[in-house]
């Protein structure tokens, strides 16, 4: 099985592996699992296979060794790949700043600030001579690009769509969909997610909304999330099949706790949600708490997962000053707004309820746009353009916005044990007299700590430590157990995905369409979209 290679390609120098698009009804059907479920599937196999999204919208994000920024989903399901992460495996990153506008970041780097429509090539887009080309044209050439890199030098490159690809009012400039699809030749596998209701139409509609051309390449669906009796379904995917001429390549259940990365915690709300992926009594006489506030444009809140998998560590989020009462540790997260986030925290009262527990000694850890908002002082010219804005004044920092963004993989110390992170931020921290340790980048004051490094505490000795030190000053019994390995953790959870595809989905089916493409003779499903869009 390690030598997958398309219909058009020959084992041997220049030997083109296959490929395939998962894409889906809805967002948050579960593209992001399934890709990871297959790739970790494939490379069990011995299949030497990459993960590839064309273009994210996102804020949860990670950097490269080559210090490139991507999605963090794609991260992740390079991880389930087993192979390094790299900036081709997503060309294309949107960060919003707003509702209507968005950082783009083009192969590992950010190169401009546009609207949606200046983005989708309508009103607002860049002048001639600007930094930022988002013609579909130069995009679609430099996405084709990458993936034909990837599938040069391995056997298989699982592709993830975005959003739905019936989004007739963006098919004209798509390039992560049904556009990526028919410029790459990419038979498409379309999943549904049971659970919300109404799968069968969301196949079938989602089918009859594209055209000809693009329903050429819709080869199965796979239904996602399902509880119960899967005879009870078979009769129904019986009949989708005789609606569409399409087969159903998997069923997979409903499964608990997976605790993987995100996408994008934009389109859920996340006030009162709790991160596990652990479920486990404490390893000491007591639990830790730990609230998060869930502060706007809101990046990187995958920070706060190892935490989570610690037994006995309840992580919530929270947006109101009384649900700080009873928290051991109140995190301030990264976020795309640092700005922003200040005044949303003074608004809600969580500003004054930060302040009295740092008086009072009880902990607070602010992460990358969180130790800023901790500091004294943001010139913000570059995110917000607010100009000088006080800070929480918490900690003696202050922070001047660059126009050239950092983004790093530090390794360093701290609390006595080695710590690995990465940085992600316009904000440079000037550390003032005042600071009673330093604290990897950043620093401590009495019970407050801040640093612009995410994933520090993915490092399971400085994450002990580190809680150690919370659990003493919080006056809790709380001891961490001895034996939590968040990466091995985090492997059997990608194990747990490949289990599903494996056990779950027809995986003769998929490998067919992997090793052959996109199959013959698929019939069209009227009406498709009016007008004859291409």
């Amino acid at each position: 099985m390690s030598g997958i290679r398309a219909k058009d390609g020959t084992e041997g120098s220049g030997a083109r592996g296959g490929g395939l698009l998962v894409a889906g009804t809805t967002s948050d059907a579960g593209k992001s699992v399934v890709t990871a479920g297959i790739c970790r599937w494939l490379a069990r196999k011995g299949v030497s296979v990459a993960p590839f999204k064309a273009q994210n919208m996102s804020l949860n994000s990670f950097v490269t060794r080559e210090g490139a920024e991507i999605g963090r989903a794609q991260a992740m399901q390079a991880a389930a790949a087993r192979v390094e992460p790299s900036a081709l495996m997503n060309p294309v990153l949107l960060k919003p700043g707003s509702d209507r506008s968005s950082q783009v970041v083009l192969l590992g780097k950010p190169v401009g600030e546009l609207s949606a429509r200046g983005y989708f090539g309508g009103p607002g887009a860049p002048s001639p001579g600007e930094r930022v080309s988002t013609g579909r044209e130069a995009l679609l050439g430099t996405v084709t690009e990458c993936l034909e890199e990837l599938r040069r030098t391995h056997d298989a490159v699982i592709c993830e769509g975005a959003g739905s690809p019936a989004e007739i009012n963006l098919r004209r400039t798509d390039i992560v969909n049904m556009g990526l699809a028919r410029a790459a030749g990419l038979p498409v596998v379309v999943v549904g997610d049971i659970d919300r209701g109404g799968v069968f139409a969301s196949f079938f509609g989602t089918t009859a909304l594209l055209s000809a051309a693009d329903q050429r390449h819709v080869a199965a669906y796979l239904v996602n999330k399902f509880r119960g009796d899967v005879s009870l379904l078979e009769p129904g995917l019986e009949m989708l099949r005789d609606l569409t001429g399409r087969p159903t390549v998997g069923v997979l259940p409903f499964a608990h706790g997976l605790g993987i990365d995100e996408e994008d915690g934009l389109r859920v709300s996340l006030r009162g949600a709790v991160r596990e992926s652990v479920v486990a009594p404490p390893y000491g006489a007591d639990v830790l708490r730990i609230a998060v506030a869930a502060v706007p444009l809101m990046s990187n809140f995958t920070d706060v997962d190892a935490l989570a998998a610690e037994p006995g560590v309840i992580v919530r989020f929270v947006d109101r000053p009384e649900e700080l009462a009873d928290a051991d540790l109140v995190v301030l997260p990264g976020t795309r707004g640092t700005v922003r986030a200040l005044e949303w925290l003074r608004e809600r009262g969580l500003a004054d309820a930060i302040a009295r527990r740092a008086a009072e000694g009880r902990p607070v850890l602010g992460v990358c746009g969180g130790f800023q908002a901790l500091g004294e002082r943001i010139e913000d010219e570059v995110e917000s353009k607010a100009g000088t804005v006080a800070g929480l004044g918490l900690l003696p920092v202050r922070v001047r916005f660059a126009a050239e963004k950092t983004l790093a993989r530090p390794v360093g110390e701290a609390l006595g044990e080695r710590v690995e992170g990465y940085e992600i931020h316009h904000g440079v921290a000037e550390l003032l007299d005042g600071a009673e340790e330093p604290f990897l980048d950043g620093c401590r004051v009495g019970s407050v700590w801040g640093t612009h490094w995410h994933g520090s505490l993915e490092s399971d000795g400085f994450r002990r430590a580190f809680l150690r030190r919370v659990a003493a000053a919080a006056g809790r019994a709380f001891v961490p157990a001895p034996d939590t390995r968040f990466g091995e953790l985090r492997e059997e959870q990608l194990d747990r995905l490949g289990d599903l595809i494996e056990e779950h989905a027809d995986t003769d089916a998929l490998l067919r369409l992997i090793e052959e493409g996109v199959p013959e003779g698929l019939p069209f499903v009227p009406p498709g979209v009016p007008g004859g869009t291409p």
